[in-house]
This record gives C-alpha cells, structure tokens and sequence, in this order.
C-alpha cells in the first residue's frame, strides 16, 4: 500500500505515504514520500494530491526535454556527427562537408520544418546559376548540375534522419526539381594507346608498375596503393583494402562496396612485378632498419611508406597531356579502359563486374553500355532470322 502508518516512541501514531515517481526503473528507483498526518483519511488525501502534482511535474520535464526544431545547419551536423562519421569512410565525411559550404547561409539558418521543395528548388537554381567561385579571381561561377545533385544528396540523407529521429515530418529534397545530368560517356583507350602511355612511364619510380596492375586488373587507385607483397598468391592478388587521403591523412579502409575480391593477374603483370620488387629491395637495403617493411606495400616511397594518392594521379595525368591522349585521360581511365576491353572481347557481364569489384552487374552495365558489343547490330539479325523462320512455316494468306 502506498499508505503506512508508523508507531511513535512514546505512544500514537502518524500516517505517511510513499509512492514510486514517475520514470522510475528497478535500477533508478525514486520514491515521492511524507509521514506526520494524524490520520489515514488525511495520508489517502494528500498522497492522492501528490501524485497529480507529481503526473504533472514530470509530463511538463517530457515536453522540456522534447529536442527542438533545429535548423539545416543543426541537422547536417548532428547527421554528421551522429551517423556519417560511425558509419561511413573519412573521405566520404571530408567531401560532405566541403558540399555543404556551398549552401547558403539564408537556408542554412532555417528550420528544418520551413524548408520546402520550393525553397530547394530556389536554392539548386542558384548553384546552377552562381554557386561557385573562380579560384583566383573569386569571381562567381555555375556550379555543375552533377555538383548540385551531390550537394542536393546531402541534404537528403540529413533530412532522411532528421525522419527517424522525428525531427522532420518527412524528407523534401526528392519533391524539389534538381538539374538534369548528361551522362558523359568514359574515355577508354585503344590498344595502340594503352601501350603508348605504360611505354611512357618506364622512367617514372612507381608510374609504370601502378599503370600495369590498373590496366592489367582494373582495380581502383587506391586498392592498387594499398596492395601488399602478402596480397599476390599463386598469381592472383586478394584485393581487401583501400587507401584514402584525407586531411588528416592516409589510411587504409575496406574498399568502396565493403567486399574484398580475387583477382587473376596476366603474366605480363607478373612479370612486371618481379622487376619491380627488385628495384625496390635494392632501397629496401639502403634504408636498412628505417625501412617501413612491416608495411609490405607492393607500390610505395623509397622508404616502404604509403605514397600520397593525389601525387600519383597527378604524375599520371601529366603524363596522359604530354602524350596528347584524349582530354580528360588519367589514372581511372585504365579502368574504364580494362571493363570496356573484357566487354568488348565477349566475357559476360557478370565476369566483368566481379573483376571490377561493382556491388552488382546493374552497375556495370550502366557504366560500360557503350562497351557492349555490337548489340544493336545482333537484335537487327536475330529479327531478320525470326522473320524468315516464320515466313517459311506460316503460309502466307491466299489472295482474295
């Protein structure tokens, strides 16, 4: 019972009363407790009044403690702080928040509750139109339409949790009208070209065995840096890790769909790679014990450490203008140029997108449509040849 009564020492009794509060738990327990009525009637009274005032007391500490509407700036960085950085790859959280510069402060200060496709839709209208800055001059500039989808993605992913965690009624991004984006076709190089450019690199240190596994496997920059002499096996490479430069520097990650893959190496890599790995013992004996070897990095300075991912994308690019390769070939687009050539000498598409490490062949076949291989002319002849096979076992209509 919530009502008790105590004896006192030198004779009578007094009425109290003692109750849980609300919001207590087995392992918090707090109690609501008064003795010193002179009857139980009068105990029963008051602890009735108690607890109403108390039922009051702690729905008015639930209202209080209700999180307020917070503003688009609010809400990215607790998406941020709370999700993105437990969950996604540093990099990734680097990029975010140099997207989210770009917005403008107007909206940036609105609660998340105000904004509405509309005022998106004014917001991606001016990316488009003045979002940007020259480098130099500071000048305005248009953004392009694929950097406001990414600044427009953002957003979106904050305002998804901003749902979950019943801070928003429900997401606007999707309703707003974003820019279309012409889907650019990948450079793929020629065979002649191909040739060409890892031909050029020979008297680059690292260039030339970097340029042969990405033409030779397909594999992204930062897989192929963070491959260890471990890795190669019986002549396949377990690719299980990446490495990514950030601000705040280099560090190896799993790679981009979170799955490691194995990958068959051409003799002609093989080979490569036994070159490379004597040149690289004979640094390895220079530096002696200030070698990185606990490492074990295939690709790396001459000291065995990491090298900056940047730097040999931009010693690559140098190169692919000196050679006058087509506008816009780098690194990556020995990749491309790998997934186009399997394509285009008929290794399913299954095949191809396991060896490229893609989450699934959708993907591939989207990115390398252009590499399939004479399909349009196939869908003509099997349409001719179904149109002779019926010819010949429909007999064709007697005149009238």
């Amino acid at each position: 019972m919530a009502v008790r009564k105590r004896r006192l020492k030198g004779g009578g009794v007094r009425w109290g009363y003692c109750f849980d509060a609300p919001g207590s738990t087995r392992d918090d327990r707090k109690q609501v407790a008064l003795y010193g009525f002179a009857s139980k009637k009068e105990a029963l009274d008051a602890e009735a009044a108690r607890r109403i005032e108390v039922q009051t007391e702690y729905a008015a500490s639930l209202a209080a403690a209700k999180p307020a509407i917070p503003t688009l700036s609010a809400l990215i960085e607790a998406f941020l702080k709370e999700h993105a950085e437990r969950n996604l790859a540093p990099k990734t959280i680097e990029r975010y928040r140099d997207t989210v510069r770009y917005l403008s402060p107007a909206l940036l200060e609105m609660p998340v509750n105000e904004i509405s496709p509309l005022v998106l839709t004014r917001e991606w209208n001016r990316l488009r139109e003045s979002g940007g800055h020259h480098r130099h001059t500071k000048a305005t500039r248009p953004l392009s339409a694929k950097t406001v989808r990414n600044m427009a993605g953002v957003v979106s992913s904050a305002f998804f949790r901003a749902v979950k965690w019943g801070l928003a009624a429900s997401n606007p991004v999707p309703a707003s009208d974003l820019p279309p984006v012409r889907r650019k076709e990948g450079v793929a190089l020629t065979l002649d070209q191909q040739d060409l450019l890892l031909k050029a690199a020979q008297t680059h240190w690292v260039l030339p065995i970097t340029l042969e596994l990405s033409a030779a496997t397909g594999a992204r920059r930062g897989e192929i840096l963070a491959l260890r002499w471990s890795d190669i096996v019986g002549g396949r490479v377990v690719i299980s890790r990446s490495l990514t430069q950030t601000k705040a520097g280099l560090s190896f990650k799993r790679p981009k769909n979170e799955r490691g893959r194995s990958i068959t190496l051409p003799p002609s890599a093989l080979e490569l790679l036994d070159q490379h790995r004597a040149k690289q013992e004979v640094f390895r004996r220079q530096f002696g014990p200030d070698y990185k070897a606990d490492l074990d990095l295939v690709i790396a300075n001459p000291d065995g450490s990491p090298l900056r991912p940047d730097s040999i994308s931009a010693a690559a690019s140098a190169l692919c203008r000196r050679l006058k390769l087509p506008r816009g070939t780098s690194l990556h687009t020995l990749r491309h140029t790998h997934g186009s050539h399997l394509l285009a000498a008929g290794l399913e598409l299954p095949a191809v997108s396991a060896r490229l490490g893609h989450s699934n062949p959708y993907i591939t076949a989207t990115v390398y449509s252009h590499a399939l291989p004479g399909r349009d002319d196939e869908a003509a002849k099997l349409w001719e040849e179904f149109q002779k096979r019926q010819r010949k076992t429909v007999p064709p209509p007697e005149p009238a």
